[in-house]
Order: structure tokens, then C-alpha cells, then sequence
């Protein structure tokens, strides 16, 4: 049975290995085991702050409709205890949008959520 060379299977995954991580710093950049290793903690990191962003953005959605309801004479949380109470469904990202680009039709649901 002939002999079989794999150097150009292994040379082509180690530089595709080491191309994602191109720009790290010190021997991540150039080792192929430490390479792999942050390889895999990107891959945890990156999928961990997937679902944290969407925390991250709820939060910001409360804080620009609280900052727009403060100044109408109202606070966040009765706020949204009145909308539920009337089962008016508008999501957060909506509520803050007005809030921040439109308060005059943004005053204009408080008011019809305050009656």
C-alpha cells in the first residue's frame, strides 16, 4: 500500500485556525494550542453576550421611557402597571422609541393609558 503524506490537510487546518485568530495578542496569535483555546473561549464568551445584549438593551428600553415619563409627571412602574391593567400591548423597544423620537405621540399614549 503507497505511502500517504497529510502535510497539506494539517498545514491547511492549522492556517485556517490561525486565521481566526488573526489580531490576538502574544502566542494566541501564533500557537496553535493556545490558539484553540481561545478559539473556544470566544465561541463561550460570544454566545454568553448574545443573550446578554438583549438584557443589556431591556434595560436601556426602561430607562429612556422612564426618563420620558418623569418628565410628564409619572414614573416607570406605574406606568407599566396601568398598561397592564388596560392589556395595552406595546413592547419596550416601541415605548422607548417614542419616548426618545416622538414624545409628542408619546405623551399622547400616556395620557390614554392614565385615563
Amino acid at each position: 500500500m503507497p505511502r500517504v503524506k497529510r502535510g497539506t490537510i494539517a498545514n491547511k487546518t492549522r492556517r485556517n485556525k490561525l486565521a481566526l485568530v488573526k489580531g490576538y495578542r502574544f502566542g494566541r496569535s501564533t500557537k496553535e494550542r493556545m490558539a484553540n483555546t481561545a478559539i473556544r473561549k470566544a465561541g463561550q464568551h460570544a454566545f454568553a453576550h448574545r443573550r446578554d445584549k438583549k438584557n443589556d438593551f431591556r434595560k436601556l428600553w426602561n430607562v429612556r421611557i422612564n426618563a420620558g415619563l418623569r418628565v410628564l409627571g409619572t414614573t416607570y412602574s406605574k406606568f407599566i402597571d396601568k398598561l397592564t391593567k388596560k392589556n395595552i400591548s406595546l413592547n419596550r423597544k416601541m415605548l422607548a422609541e417614542l419616548a426618545l423620537n416622538r414624545p409628542e405621540s408619546f405623551k399622547r399614549v400616556v395620557e390614554e393609558v392614565q385615563k
